[in-house]
């Protein structure tokens, strides 16, 4: 089938997956897309699984306001067919914490240039571009992955003003990279606590 036959047949297909509590337990949360069928994840991974890897797939998927739509896309689109500039287009379009992490888990933690990302999205001003670099690092760093030197102060930095952020969901973002970064190592675990002991703040597990 076309790129359009399977678009249209995948949005013909979430009725069969609604939930109705999913999905108003979203609204009350100010989620808010043109159509949200409160999908199961599952559902909706196994839902992806016939249709592969697929860029123009994804790329369509993603253009849709409808919360289904977008998570299928972060499952379908390629990572080496992802360059940065695309990256940067869905980073600025996401406007909820749900497609943050799950473009993050299924997708931008596999790009090439994660780890850069990653730290410009440290630098911004916004929460979601944020929690989304906090995110990929953390990701980075559970696969084994260290940062360089002055990558590590940059982190540490960064990590440390979140820490202190009114928000929440970047506070904890902030935090379990941290608890990842002290994963990797001796050093890389003295330099967390010592980063935390200031903030009176000791959760490294």
């Amino acid at each position: 089938m076309t790129t359009e036959e399977n678009l249209k047949h995948i949005k013909q297909s979430f009725r069969l997956l609604m939930n109705g509590v999913t999905a108003q337990s979203l609204r009350d949360k100010g989620v808010e897309y043109h159509l949200n069928w409160g999908a199961n994840l599952l559902h909706l991974k196994e839902m992806a699984e016939p249709y592969g890897k697929d860029f123009d797939l994804a790329i369509a998927l993603w253009k849709e306001d409808i919360r289904e739509c977008k998570i299928l896309a972060t499952l379908i689109m390629p990572a080496e067919k992802f360059e940065s500039d695309l990256a940067t287009l869905w980073i600025e379009q996401v406007r909820s914490q749900e497609i943050a992490e799950l473009l993050v888990m299924n997708l931008l933690q596999y790009v090439n240039y994660a780890s850069d990302m990653a730290f410009q999205l440290l630098a911004e001003q916004a929460t979601l571009p944020r929690l989304i670099g906090f995110n990929i690092l953390s990701r980075l760093f559970s696969r084994n992955m260290s940062p360089n030197e002055r990558d590590i102060n940059e982190f540490i930095d960064q990590a440390i003003t979140a820490l202190k952020d009114e928000s929440l969901s970047l506070r904890h973002a902030a935090l379990n990279s941290v608890q990842r970064f002290a994963t990797l190592g001796e050093m890389r675990e003295t330099i967390a606590r010592g980063a935390l002991k200031p903030l009176e703040m000791d959760y490294l597990v």
